[in-house]
């Protein structure tokens, strides 16, 4: 068996991937995410795919169902037992605002107020046992959570990541009594300092465990029940994988996985196209998603925000999101500004253009009105798109209050579209130091080559770089990832005083971890690779660095001189008169797998007469042009078009617009420059 399947359920559609390793078929669909049951979908898709569950090898994906249940605060019931007096630290935080200015805005905390409850116990920062455990305390409360209908359970305690001893009897105990697997403590999520982000990190999982749960297991066992007769992977937000069997207990790690599956795969594309430094964008039928990958390496933190006062704490692939995806739903707003977004009209009953019933002017909407998209060939939809019901949606909703007819106001919603999402590179590049300048753009994502040279253009990016299936790039991702586990320990000691052994002990729990996770997940793997990091600061400051750890044994004049160097580099100055300390270890297990070969992705197209497909009139830069239209499928390697022009392709569409220059390289990428910046 030599099937490999990558499946991307996002929020509007779902994306599948199929590629046949022995005979380097390549098959593609996209379905609507089926949002009331992702698992239905799911299956459907597979089955339109035309292979039987059992030929399958490998079926790898992502999905944004935990997410989207943690920012709708859809999630299950959860409860919280914690040290007494510390109750309120997950809805303290850290005392900033919804807003800068002003007293506006709101906060809802991830667990209700009465179903956080406290019980006598305390460690301090040593790890030190001040006042013991009450097991009955910790049984009353949990038995008086599940009266109140609480489904899952975090027991967070002070300082347990130095010592998770009284976590783990109170876990033990109160898993004797809970009717099922949904109870866990901090300390298995995340060993890491600072109770407030340790504690939202763990009520995330919790929040999500059931739901990753169930779907997976749907999934799973209707795959199984026809034949298929593997483990099932899912996608996590460090770009790596997990195996179905472990993902209930690292369910906060799906966050994120489907944009961090797109990342990863911009990133060995464009590398093996010869870009090594890529900004990427991704647009969906509900957000946008950007990132930088740099010397051909998407950049990780293990610092990020889900939403307003919800941080986590995982290694994820650093992604930014705004709501600006296809679906997005465009207003004017009671000050008489044009907006766009968040609000999205989604898969149902999605743009207006889709036929389903939809009745609000949306991005996808206006690129109808433009004719940059083909109004007899709707993804996912069996009629044309109802232009006159477009144009008289945007006539009375945006046109109306700014003066504008229908086509100004399509272009006028592109317009804010598009600043939006340039301000969203900007937010990762500009305001960090980095000059975009220095990067190629590669867009993906079912819209975003429709927006790609407009993007570039604002922001005086060289080049596009659109790989051969951008509305498929995150279900691509998923056949790339290889399997990854992290692990990180809190020491926060300075250098000097940390005794012999223990950071080396650390790192071999850690890696004995690792490995123990490998076997039960039972995925074949040709090599096992283990990266340690070290994060440090100086005593008296707030932000880590982190640098590789050096090799051998852990040595604390080693790791010194290293951070001496690391921090001068990246600050450039010296602070020789202050105590570094060491706050974190982290080891990351990667199992490599078997490599897919991309070169089932070269073009194989018919001609450059086979590709044209006619034309038609599109809005470009204010005026109607008679724009040609190709056919990506039949473009064959070298063939070169000039703007204006459209390319289509059953998962994106492409807009090539006035003075620009796109080629088709030999991985079957088209890469955009523009003529104007040559010249």
């Amino acid at each position: 068996m030599a099937v490999t399947i990558g499946v991307d359920v996002g929020g509007t559609f779902t994306d599948f991937l199929l590629v046949d390793t022995e005979t380097g078929e390549v098959r593609t669909e996209k379905v609507p995410t089926t949002v009331d049951d992702r698992a239905r979908g799911f299956l459907a898709g597979i089955a339109r795919l035309g292979v039987k569950p059992a030929d399958i090898r490998w079926l790898v994906h992502g999905t944004t169902a935990g997410t989207n249940a943690v920012l709708e605060h859809k999630g299950a019931r959860i409860g919280l037992i914690t040290t007494q007096g510390h109750r309120d630290v997950l809805e303290l935080g850290r005392r900033t605002r919804p807003h800068a200015y002003g007293l506006s805005g709101s906060f809802r905390p991830l667990v209700p107020r009465d179903l956080r409850r406290e019980v006598a116990e305390r460690m301090d920062a040593q790890g030190r046992i001040v006042t013991p455990v009450a097991i009955e305390e910790v049984l009353d409360q949990a038995r008086d959570l599940l009266a109140q209908g609480v489904e899952s359970l975090v027991i967070q305690f002070l300082h347990s990541y130095v010592n998770p001893e009284h976590e783990i009897a109170a876990a033990a105990a109160v898993r004797e009594i809970w009717p099922n697997p949904y109870v866990v403590a901090s300390h298995e999520i995340v060993r890491e300092m600072r109770e407030f982000e340790r504690g939202t990190t763990a009520a995330i999982h919790a929040a999500i465990a059931p739901i990753v749960s169930a779907y997976i297991e749907r999934v799973d066992s209707a795959l199984k029940a026809e034949g298929f007769d593997h483990d099932l992977l899912i996608m996590q937000a460090n770009g790596g994988m997990a195996g179905a069997p472990v993902i209930a207990e690292h369910a906060v790690h799906t966050i994120m996985s489907g944009p961090a599956a797109g990342v990863l795969a911009a990133a060995e594309l464009a590398k093996l196209a010869g870009y090594d430094n890529i900004v990427t964008g991704d647009m969906g039928g509900t957000s946008f998603d950007v990132a930088l990958v740099t010397n051909g390496a998407p950049l990780v933190t293990s610092e990020k925000e889900l939403a307003y006062a919800m941080p986590i704490r995982i290694p994820m692939i650093d992604i930014s999101t705004i709501g600006a995806g296809g679906g997005s739903i465009a207003y004017v707003d009671k000050a008489g500004m044009l907006r766009v977004g968040p609000e999205s009209a989604g898969s149902f009953p999605g743009p207006i253009g889709y036929g389903r019933g939809g009745e609000k002017a949306t991005i996808t909407d206006c690129n109808y009105m433009l004719g940059r998209l083909n109004p007899t060939s709707v993804t996912g939809a069996t009629g044309d798109a109802p232009l006159e019901k477009i144009k008289a949606a945007l006539t009375e909703q945006i046109g109306g209050p700014l003066g504008l007819d229908a086509v100004a106001a399509a272009q006028a919603v592109i317009d804010v579209a598009v600043a939006e999402m340039a301000g969203a590179i900007r937010l990762i590049s500009v305001e960090k130091g980095i000059d975009p300048r220095d990067f190629t753009y590669m867009p993906y994502g079912g819209g975003g080559p429709l927006h790609a040279v407009a993007i570039a253009r604002m922001l005086n990016l060289p080049r596009v770089l659109v790989p051969r299936f951008p509305g498929l790039n995150s279900a691509l991702g998923c056949i790339l990832a290889d399997v990854r586990h992290d692990f990180v320990q809190t020491i926060n000691q300075p250098l000097k005083h940390i005794a012999e052994g223990v950071v080396d002990q650390i790192i071999a729990d850690q890696i004995a971890a690792g490995k123990a996770l490998l076997d039960r997940e039972r995925v074949v793997v040709n090599e096992l690779v283990l990266v340690h990091e070290f994060e440090l600061l100086y005593r008296g400051q707030s932000h880590v660095l982190r640098i590789p750890a050096p090799e051998g044994n852990f040595d604390a004049e080693t790791v010194r001189l290293a951070f001496h160097e690391a921090f001068m580099a990246r600050f450039g100055i010296e602070l020789p008169t202050m105590i570094p300390v060491l706050v974190n270890v982290r080891t990351a297990i990667i199992g490599r797998r078997d490599r897919i070969s991309l070169a089932a992705f070269a073009p194989r197209g018919g001609g450059a007469e086979a590709a044209f497909r006619g034309t038609r009139r599109v809005w470009f830069e204010g005026a109607w042009h008679e724009t040609k239209i190709f056919s990506r499928a039949e473009l064959p390697v070298g063939h070169v078009i000039h703007g204006p022009a459209i390319v289509e392709q059953s998962d994106t569409t492409l807009i090539l617009d006035p003075g620009t220059r796109s080629e088709v390289d030999a991985f079957g990428n088209i890469v955009v420059t523009f003529e104007e910046t040559a010249a």
